[in-house]
């Protein structure tokens, strides 16, 4: 038997159903779905040393346990002393089982370990179905070991869905767990 996350499953089983009911779908390919969750990560010390981005791709495959890439910058600042072309953040995208499975340990594990938790804001959707989440230690994720982290940093969590209105996406993200605000 082929493994399968518990919130795919659950997704599959309770979630479907029950949006479909709520919404008055037609069809199950009506029902809003989570494509992907990509979590990036800025480095704004990069520009004088060239470890900080080694050590933000090493934390960010360890948090999502696929391979983080750099990313680059577009354009020239010289403000900042910055070129074009030279690496200032970390990125990765996870997508089917993987990204399942990184949902599943925020909710339960990571979420939990932030220090006053109330609920994750409801004010992040970008008017076209997707979430962002700022997260601003990278320490409440239980894979990073505190004595090995050099500066604590936050990062942005986008989760990337199929629905229309914010609404629908909103409903979708709380069925799968994610904790908002009371209003």
């Amino acid at each position: 038997m082929n493994y399968q996350p518990r919130l795919k499953k659950e997704f599959n089983e309770r979630i479907i159903p029950s949006l479909k009911e709520e919404y008055s779908y037609k069809n199950v390919m009506m029902v809003p779905k989570l494509k992907k969750i990509v979590i990036s990560k800025g480095v704004g010390g990069a520009v004088a040393d060239k470890k900080l981005i080694d050590h933000a791709v090493e934390e960010l495959t360890t948090i999502s346990g696929q391979k983080a890439i750099h990313t680059m910058s577009k354009k020239d600042v010289a403000n900042f002393k910055l070129r074009k072309g030279i690496p200032i953040g970390a990125k990765v995208t996870l997508r089917s089982e993987r990204m399942y499975e990184f949902l599943d340990r925020l909710i339960t594990s990571a979420l939990p370990r932030v220090r006053d938790f109330q609920g994750i804001k409801a004010s992040g959707f970008d008017g076209r179905g997707n979430y962002n989440l700022g997260v601003t230690e990278q320490i409440i994720f239980p894979e990073i070991d505190i004595d090995k982290v050099n500066k604590i940093s936050g990062m942005d969590i986008t989760f990337v869905t199929s629905a229309n209105t914010d609404k629908e996406a909103k409903s979708l993200l709380t069925e799968l767990g994610l904790p908002f605000k009371k209003n």
